[in-house]
């Protein structure tokens, strides 16, 4: 049996370390709702403190098993194919992400506050060394660690209100 051209594909590729446009965009876009939900559970009023609560824990849970898809997109175009400490990462961050919205569902809020924690300490620390072994868009080496700040302190103040709050 021959193979065609059909079968492979080549891609040859250069990847700048420059953080794109877009990619900018998109990445603090989508932290903004967790910055907002804890600022917002210490100045809205106490009855939005639950739909506050579950919206912002939510919406970080679901950002951590959408990052998951993208971890996982990306070990697709890995050369040689999937590495381990991509699949490990795609699944670590799909676990904690649906724990969490398991947490939120069961109003274990706390849990959730450190389910999400361990996800996003784990992106700020771990996709900067995958993107400078290959494994990961090289301009995740500079963007993750400054973009995961946000989540990382907006639930630990998150984590405060959870651990003081007369609600809890």
């Amino acid at each position: 049996m021959t193979q065609s051209d059909s079968d492979n594909r080549r891609i040859v590729t250069e990847e700048p370390a420059d953080i794109p446009a877009d990619g900018l965009f998109f990445a603090y876009l989508a932290m903004l709702p967790i910055v907002a939900g804890a600022v917002g559970l210490f100045v809205l009023p106490d009855n939005w403190a639950f739909l506050t609560l579950n919206f912002t824990l939510l919406w970080g849970a679901a950002i951590l098993t959408f990052l998951s898809g993208v971890r996982r997109g990306v070990s697709f175009r890995q050369p040689g194919g999937p590495k381990a400490t991509q699949i490990a990462m795609m699944l670590l961050l799909f676990v904690t992400g649906f724990a969490a919205i398991l947490s939120v569902v069961w109003a274990f809020p706390l849990y959730a506050v450190g389910l999400e924690l361990i996800g996003y300490v784990a992106l700020a620390v771990l996709d900067p060394i995958s993107a400078k072994k290959g494994r990961a868009p090289l301009y995740f080496a500079k963007l993750r660690p400054v973009q995961m700040l946000l989540p990382i302190l907006s639930l630990a103040v998150v984590g405060y209100w959870v651990s003081t709050s007369p609600f809890f």
